[in-house]
């Protein structure tokens, strides 16, 4: 096996686990906070490659791209939870998927007209457009980039819910929202919060992807589905869980796109084997949390309480 083409894996598999977990934190928030099942959580991401790209277009600069697109996400997350999602917060799940699925739709329509239907490409700075050897490795300046961008996310995530009062609010709206309301905690304003905090997860999930394979319509819609397989296989509600279930999605479809048509290759056809490596690398991942349903429904690490 050659050492750098596995290392190079390896971090791609890092890569993608952690931009799923931006997406899937989020997004288990406020399905197990709110009960609330969010398939518009994909727009946000989307929104956020978009204008993150607009202006790295217009002036030249990335970065200031970036810090563009985290308060336009943030307010965008807040006008979602107040016109459309606090309606629907005591529906039936049925409805919330209508709902959201149809913002799913205005959202596409919106970009096409604002940014027409060809997409945006977006150009990197030379300083992130190199290579940085590690241990004799070479690696893409970018990838590990993306790689630190997202675990400081996580680490601050992680501690603001673990070791602050507002992630008390939150943890305590999440175990018992009756009784957190009763002891004082304004829960519709920390139902907000999650949301919009979400949303600003799935735009640095955007910002960090959009130079690697362009901001593009629906560009979310698919990511959102396996952003649903984690929280399912973590545990809906659970950070951790969303965390270590992210991870193992992101290895198990990199490795196996990169390995297993050489594994197949050795039984069928290269035509066959090309085609069916990827293909089986996807089933992995649901034949994953098929077993994770059977023999551990809450999933692998869920919150002490829902």
């Amino acid at each position: 096996m050659d050492v750098i083409l596995f290392a190079n894996q390896l971090l791609n598999g890092l890569q993608f686990g952690l931009i799923l977990f931006l997406l899937a934190a989020g997004l288990s928030l406020v399905f197990g906070i709110m009960d609330f099942i969010n398939l518009a959580h994909g727009v946000f991401y989307m929104i956020g490659a978009y204008v993150c790209a607009t202006i790295s277009i217009v002036f030249g600069s990335f970065i200031l791209g970036m810090l563009v697109a985290l308060p336009v996400a943030l307010a965008m997350g807040f006008a979602a939870e107040w016109l459309i999602a606090r309606h629907f917060y005591k529906r039936d799940h049925l409805d919330q998927v209508l709902a959201t699925f149809g913002l799913v739709l205005c959202a596409d329509t919106a970009v096409k007209y604002a940014w027409g239907p060809e997409g945006l490409s977006v150009p990197l700075p030379a300083w992130l457009g190199g290579q940085i050897a590690l241990g004799g490795i070479t690696f893409p300046t970018y990838r590990l980039f993306i790689v630190a961008v997202a675990a400081l996310v996580a680490v601050a995530l992680w501690q603001v819910i673990a070791r602050t009062r507002v992630g008390m609010m939150v943890r305590a709206s999440a175990s018992n929202e009756e009784m957190a309301r009763a002891l004082g905690i304004e829960t519709r304003m920390v139902f907000a919060l999650v949301f919009a905090m979400g949303a600003v997860l799935a735009a640095i999930a955007g910002i960090m992807v959009a130079p690697i394979t362009g901001a593009s319509i629906g560009m979310g819609n698919q990511v959102v589905i396996l952003a649903l397989v984690v929280i399912i296989i973590g545990g809906i509600g659970s950070i951790f869980g969303a965390f270590v279930a992210a991870l193992g999605v992101g290895f198990i479809d990199t490795l196996g796109r990169a390995y297993l048509p050489d594994l197949l290759g050795a039984v069928f056809s290269p035509d066959v084997a090309s085609s069916a490596g990827p293909s089986l690398a996807s089933i992995l991942i649901y034949l994953t949390m098929t077993l994770v349903l059977i023999f551990r429904p809450s999933g692998l690490f869920p919150p002490a309480s829902r």
